[in-house]
């Protein structure tokens, strides 16, 4: 499994206020980021795998809705995750 919850405490101890901060949009930002990634190499290897392939777009729109969330909320915020991350935009 590529998401043990090892993986998941220290990514949201790494971008949220603490491990259990879970809730947080940069939290779940990251989460998201480090979910897409993983199954654009999946595609990569798969490419007729459809099933897989509408899940990535529904987690990029995820992503896309809390980073427009986090502009309108608090942009120095936005714009940290995104440098952070290594996000285009």
């Amino acid at each position: 499994m590529y998401l043990t919850q090892d993986k998941k405490d220290e990514i949201f101890s790494t971008y949220g206020k603490d491990k259990n901060d879970t809730g947080s949009a940069e939290g779940q930002i990251a989460l998201f980021t480090f979910r897409i990634n993983h199954l654009t190499e999946h595609l990569k290897n798969n490419r007729k795998d459809f099933n897989t392939e509408r899940s990535l777009v529904k987690l990029v729109g995820k992503r896309r809705a809390l980073l427009d969330y986090l502009t309108k909320k608090d942009i120095n915020r936005y714009r940290a995750i995104i440098k952070e991350l290594g996000l285009r935009k």
